[in-house]
């Protein structure tokens, strides 16, 4: 018998839970994105980004299965993970792939990025092919602070609650870009989106917000 959500027996309409791996920056961004494209979802909650103190990618995959496992969750509710590859001397081949195998095992959803969640700020701007070794090494290497003092924005502030506002209407072309992103790295790789952590440039961002719309589209 499918669990339900509330009181009695009525059964509410399921919902998409989002893990973060950042305190500010991802959640700042879906939030505002949830906002500008479904206002509505503020009342509904049918996509809610989770609070978490968990930071790395074992530990987010394990907040996402207990919340999956708990009594009071229905089973058609959705789960993603979003996390980032950071620097090889943070977090080790080993430690990502035992997140997405413990993912796949529980079919919770990942989103991961790397090297990080900048890779995807930066393709609102324009298309990339670079690779970077941590996200130390982007700011300093890459153009993203240089396009966001375009927009008034003279330093780079991970928990800037309005940066998403200034670039919404850059979405569209950064989800395209970061397809072709994908599709070049995985053709001058040896590797799958299967080892997405071992991909460099990469991000499934995109994919979340696709899934976002059609959850959203779907309740």
């Amino acid at each position: 018998m499918p669990k339900v959500r509330g009181y009695g027996s009525k059964k509410l309409k399921p919902v998409l839970h989002i893990f973060c791996e950042g305190e500010k920056t991802e959640p700042n961004y879906l939030n505002g994105y949830l906002q500008k494209n479904y206002s509505g979802n503020r009342l509904l909650k049918v996509v809610r980004v989770e609070k978490t103190k968990k930071n790395t990618p074992v530990q987010l995959v394990d907040e996402a299965i207990n919340l999956k496992h708990d009594k009071s969750t229905p089973d058609e509710d959705s789960f993603w993970v979003v996390y980032d590859r950071e620097a090889t001397s943070k977090y080790s081949d080993a430690l990502h792939k035992r997140a997405l195998d413990k993912s796949r095992a529980e079919e919770i959803n990942v989103s991961i990025t790397n090297v990080c969640f900048e890779v995807w700020l930066l393709l609102h701007f324009d298309d990339l092919t670079a690779s970077y070794s941590s996200c130390t090494d982007l700011l300093r290497n890459s153009a993203l602070k240089v396009e966001l003092s375009k927009l008034g924005i003279t330093k780079y502030d991970k928990a800037d609650n309005n940066l998403f506002g200034l670039i919404a209407d850059k979405v569209s072309p950064a989800r395209k870009r970061a397809e072709r992103m994908n599709r070049a790295t995985l053709n001058c790789s040896y590797e799958t989106e299967d080892n997405p952590h071992l991909l460099n440039p990469y991000t499934g961002i995109y994919k979340l917000l696709d899934a976002i719309d059609d959850f959203v589209k779907s309740s």
